[in-house]
């Protein structure tokens, strides 16, 4: 049976079951209210209206009758209250833990197609260069290539390994002083060796320090460098921006793409999210880099956050206590 329908099965079930439940209860109040009324309407057949203490007698049982209304719709809401908290609890559990396997699964079929691709790229390149004799020229073009799938290759598969050591506690960042303006323009220069025909340059102040981990911190750059080359038209500029705001050290990752709209940017750092507009659903991706990119910019005790850019494309802003 299909995992789909199965869940519409057990959905069905929860459904008739709260609604059985709360249909119990109801009855429930209402049997003990004709249990009580009963009750007491014989009580009030047993006294008799001549005796002296006639209106005490009819008083008390008036009382004990009001007490026992009062007592049936307290618990009665109480358990109503405690079935609809509890159900709703449930339903939000089991929606949640729905739109994380829907999202587990176009995961796992994204990053099939991204380890797939860069694979059969670098294979065919070099069957070419094994099976036929090309002029130098091509040779290095076949060679750069099959080298930039490689390392996009080798991108996803530390985004992954990070992300899960992360997760799990099981990475020890390290916190050691760091040259960021020479990270940054190592960053730039990589991406500048790997797509030649972009427009990507850098604004880095000199003498920029931080503490922290330099893998992680050059993984989050590489992330947001690349998420802007995805989502931006060959013809657009990149720029990266490092300087200095005491006691913070600034990084600015910009481009010039169709820009997040700001319902957007409330989800794009939620694991495995992906933007699903007919602008950008399009571009290669598994969802998990800004996800990444934000636990370790947390893990240094910085900021992440994003902004328009003008007059369109993004801005996304990293903010590092300064060494």
């Amino acid at each position: 049976m299909p995992k789909s329908k199965k869940i519409r099965i057990i959905f069905f079930i929860y459904w008739f079951l709260l609604v059985y439940i709360i249909a119990a209860l109801v009855w429930w109040f209402i049997a003990l209210s004709r249990q009580n009324e009963q009750m007491l309407l014989f009580k009030m057949q047993e006294i008799k209206k001549n005796e002296p203490n006639y209106l005490a007698k009819y008083a008390r049982i008036e009382s004990e009758k009001r007490r026992k209304t009062a007592q049936y719709i307290g618990e009665g809401s109480i358990f109503f209250l405690l079935i609809v908290a509890g159900a709703l609890f449930v339903y939000k559990a089991v929606k949640r833990e729905f739109k994380l396997s829907q999202q587990q699964q176009n995961f796992m079929m994204a990053i099939t197609h991204e380890l797939k691709t860069p694979i059969a790229i670098a294979k065919l390149n070099l069957e070419t260069l094994q099976l036929r004799k090309l002029d130098e020229s091509k040779k290095e073009r076949l060679i750069s290539n099959t080298l930039q799938e490689t390392n996009r290759l080798n991108t996803l598969c530390n985004n992954i390994l990070i992300s899960s050591q992360i997760e799990n506690g099981g990475y020890m960042a390290a916190h050691e002083e760091i040259n960021i303006s020479t990270l940054a323009e190592d960053c730039t220069n990589d991406f500048k060796n790997r797509f030649p025909n972009r427009n990507i340059q850098s604004h880095v102040d000199r003498e920029l320090f931080v503490n922290g981990d330099l893998l992680l911190l050059q993984i989050a750059l590489n992330n947001l460098i690349d998420n802007a080359i995805k989502y931006s038209p060959k013809e657009k500029t990149i720029i990266i921006h490092a300087f200095k705001n005491s006691p913070d050290v600034i990084i600015h990752i910009k481009d010039e793409g169709p820009g997040i709209s700001d319902e957007e940017k409330k989800k794009i750092f939620q694991k495995f999210y992906r933007i699903g507009n007919e602008a950008t659903k399009s571009a290669k991706g598994t969802g998990l880099g800004l996800s990444l990119t934000k636990k370790i910019i947390l893990t240094h005790k910085g900021r992440i956050s994003i902004k328009d850019n003008t007059p369109n494309g993004s801005i996304f802003i990293l903010e590092l206590k300064e060494a």
